[in-house]
């Protein structure tokens, strides 16, 4: 089989080395793909917000199989344009996808079928927003309607402060188009869970549960970015709160985009916060996350590929689809002031590093491979017990140089705390 990955990051280089544990994987297109990569794939330098060169080059080389990975080209609609060509993908099309392209609809869908979620408000006028805020006990969570790369959240700690976001989404243009309508919501407490899961819109399948951290800087301080680092299993993720988000979230979400006639096939993603109430939804993605992709698909033991196929052609029952029951670590190595401003094109080298690396923010340079974006790679362990992955995750990190590296000492910190006082 001839497969197309679309995306250029580490989630991407997950999937890749994932898929090529199957033999009828023959050759393997990234497009865009990365310097990192080229090992397992065939990079073509097609960006993948360019869905027409996308489908064009896919009908000229007789792709058999796409996998849409990056949340913009599955929200503008690739899936939609595959189908037209006959072209076969994993992903869901233009209308399902909407259920991260648009934060105020998810907010809605959930309103309108009662699955647990944070209250809320959308605006689009910017007076409107502050006497809603106004009336609001911080702290605050002021979101960005539209897609921002997993920064187009504040989490206000004074009024002002969530005026301010309202006032920079509106009316200064933040984030575009994504910013122009704000969702503002109440601010919800307790511990945070991923949960991404397989679907063909009739079945759905969790994967391992994992703990995401978003913040840049240890103790869950500073900016917000696209993830730091991920363990997995959540220990807070327990048995119980497994059986009441399949019962009250996960099911009720398939059916009611199936209700909606947006069925929904591919990955969806459940973001969580298991409060004293239960599991409550904080947001929906419409694919892979990122960088949980890079804990969570090293447990999977069954056959990605398989699953995928399965996933498009609603079969998804029919397949085994099985998780190791040891413990992983995927520790994010960033560029100095990521989120903000880094610098970069700093020469990349590795010494004994043990576990998987998945390179993201990486180019060849001069037959050199040197950081080319925020989040350069990340490194993966996987081990009996989460200590032990942390800490090789570690160990790597340190084996691992580029000039103004920089990484949170604290990733599993939390988790190895939860499973301790067990």
């Amino acid at each position: 089989m001839k497969i197309a990955v679309i995306g250029g990051g580490g989630r991407e280089h997950a999937i890749i080395k994932k898929l090529k544990e199957n033999p009828a994987a023959e050759h393997i297109f990234a497009l865009p793909g990365n310097g990192g990569m080229v090992n397992e794939a065939e990079c073509v330098p097609i960006k993948a917000t360019d869905l027409d060169k996308i489908v064009a080059f896919c009908k000229e080389k007789n792709v058999d199989f796409v996998v849409i990975a990056p949340d913009d080209p599955l929200i503008a609609g690739l899936k939609d344009m595959l189908n037209a060509a006959g072209i076969p993908s994993f992903g869901p099309d233009k209308a399902a996808a909407a259920i991260e392209g648009s934060k105020a609809f998810a907010k809605e869908l959930m309103r309108k079928y009662s699955i647990p979620t944070a209250r809320y408000a959308v605006f689009s006028d910017e007076d409107a927003a502050f006497a809603y805020i106004d009336k609001l006990t911080p702290p605050i969570v002021v979101k960005a309607d539209g897609p921002a790369l997993g920064k187009g959240v504040i989490i206000a700690e004074s009024v002002a402060e969530a005026r301010a976001a309202a006032h920079d989404m509106i009316s200064g243009n933040r984030f575009g188009e994504s910013g122009k309508r704000v969702v503002i919501e109440e601010y919800l407490t307790g511990p945070e869970v991923s949960v991404l899961a397989f679907t063909d819109s009739h079945t759905l399948v969790p994967m391992v549960s994992s703990m995401d951290h978003k913040r840049a800087c240890d103790g869950d301080t500073g900016l917000n970015t696209g993830g730091m680092g991920v363990v997995a299993p959540n220990p807070y993720y327990t048995a119980e709160v497994h059986e009441r988000a399949m019962k009250e979230i996960f099911l009720p979400t398939l059916n009611a985009m199936n209700a909606e006639g947006r069925p929904f096939k591919g990955c969806l993603y459940f973001g969580l916060m298991i409060t004293e109430n239960g599991p409550k939804v904080i947001e929906y993605n419409s694919r892979f996350g990122d960088p949980e992709t890079q804990a969570v698909l090293p447990l999977l033991k069954s056959d990605l590929l398989e699953i995928m196929l399965a996933t498009e052609e609603e079969r998804l029952a029919s397949v085994p689809v099985e998780f190791s029951d040891k413990c992983s670590c995927a520790l994010v190595l960033a560029s100095k002031g990521y989120p903000e401003k880094y610098e970069t094109g700093y020469e990349i080298t590795e010494n004994g590093v043990q576990g998987e690396i998945f390179y993201a923010g990486v180019k060849r340079e001069n037959g050199k491979l040197v950081n080319s974006g925020g989040r350069v790679l990340a490194v993966t362990e996987v081990r009996d017990d989460l200590a032990d992955a942390v800490k090789a995750a570690y160990e790597d990190a340190e084996r691992i140089n580029f000039k103004n590296k920089y990484f949170r000492r604290d990733i599993g910190k939390r988790a190895l705390k939860a499973i301790r006082e067990k």
